[in-house]
């Protein structure tokens, strides 16, 4: 593989290239294995809208649910069997990667049903029932960042679980998501477990936020509105990559990373480009910066393989701008926290009903199959 490529390119300055996909067909075909050879891939991330998709359309499920329908399987348990699979599988595709980097990349994320993300209580129990069924170290268990998450990404940690951290939209709640990840960790070292086992990435979306200020910069309609349009996104991220920096400069985190423990990286969410004036590259290349994940849909990775153009560091240092960007979307009246916990909220509802359309999928399937 060229080193030259931009995904090459991007991985050679730290920014670690997760694919936002997974279906039985891509690792059946050698597809998976494939874009890590001639992309860079080096991980996958996996929600219910992905599986949904996935089970909607081709023939590489039938055999399993032929088999699950027989035994008189539930469509939640059934569910539960196939998703889990799939991740397995995927996770030994990986396992090279995640043995030559020790840890930090190699990694398959499985979410956590989605209607329990207000529950602390389920949501620690299903991320343990996740993590034992897949059973793989390389696997990663997806917890949304809501307030009732937090307690159970610290729980999860606790346990020894790596964790994807989920639906993260404000400055705010991603300061929270790493006192709960450094919590976890201090449980851990505290019952004797190595925590330099335990990983966890902050998954901080980025283009769902400009998608919702541009609408409200296009009610508000004034050129000065206008101007500011599609900058929330880029500006939010990088403030949380200084969010970041700063708490693992902290003592506490110095502390932690001194007896073996791991940083929770930022990851990058959301990188498809929803408005098609823009570049499909932007939230790949103005994003890209050392230790951070960047997960892809596979349209916006071939972009970037395709036509991105790097030119380094875009994060650090600029700092000031970006807070200065979010300073004047503010001045327009547009609510920064209102934006962030709308989007929080309807992320969750989103999941839901993709959730919910995945239940319908396999129990049509289930039926199908007697």
């Amino acid at each position: 593989m060229s080193d030259n490529t931009t995904t090459a390119q991007l991985s050679a300055l730290g920014t670690s290239i997760w694919l936002d996909d997974l279906s039985r067909e891509r690792i059946a075909s050698g597809g998976l294995k494939k874009l890590i050879d001639t992309r860079n891939v080096v991980g996958v991330t996996t929600n219910p809208t992905i599986f949904a998709a996935a089970l909607a359309k081709g023939e590489a499920y039938d055999a399993q649910v032929s088999e699950l329908a027989k035994a008189g399987t539930s469509v939640t348990d059934a569910v539960f069997e196939i998703t889990t699979d799939d991740v397995a599988n995927a996770s030994d595709i990986f396992r090279p990667v995640y043995d030559s980097s020790n840890g930090f990349d190699g990694r398959v994320s499985i979410e956590v049903e989605p209607g329990l993300a207000n529950d602390s209580a389920g949501t620690i129990a299903q991320a343990q029932q996740l993590w034992d069924k897949v059973g793989r170290p390389n696997a990663m268990i997806k917890i949304p960042a809501t307030h009732a998450g937090l307690e159970a990404i610290t729980e999860t940690i606790a346990a020894g679980i790596s964790v994807n951290v989920t639906l993260i939209f404000s400055l705010e709640r991603h300061r929270e998501v790493i006192n709960a990840y450094l919590t976890g960790l201090e449980k851990a070292r505290a019952a004797g477990i190595d925590i330099s086992t335990i990983h966890s990435v902050a998954s901080f979306f980025v283009s769902r936020v400009d998608t919702e200020v541009n609408n409200r910069l296009d009610a508000i309609g004034t050129d000065e509105a206008k101007a500011l349009k599609s900058k929330a996104g880029i500006a939010n991220a990088r403030l949380a990559y200084q969010v970041f920096e700063q708490a693992f400069d902290s003592e506490r985190a110095k502390l932690l990373l001194a007896a073996g423990g791991n940083k929770q990286r930022p990851l990058w969410a959301s990188t498809g480009v929803k408005d098609p004036t823009l570049p499909d590259t932007l939230y790949v290349t103005e994003l890209a910066v050392a230790d951070v994940v960047n997960t892809m849909p596979e349209k916006t990775l071939e972009a970037t393989f395709d036509h991105g153009v790097l030119e380094g560091d875009q994060v650090t240092g600029r700092y000031a701008e970006a807070s200065a960007t979010l300073d004047a979307i503010a001045a327009q009246g547009i609510s920064y926290t209102e934006v962030t916990e709308l989007l929080e909220k309807e992320g969750v509802e989103k999941f839901i009903v993709s959730w919910n359309e995945l239940l319908d999928t396999v129990t049509a399937a289930l039926e199908a199959a007697k």
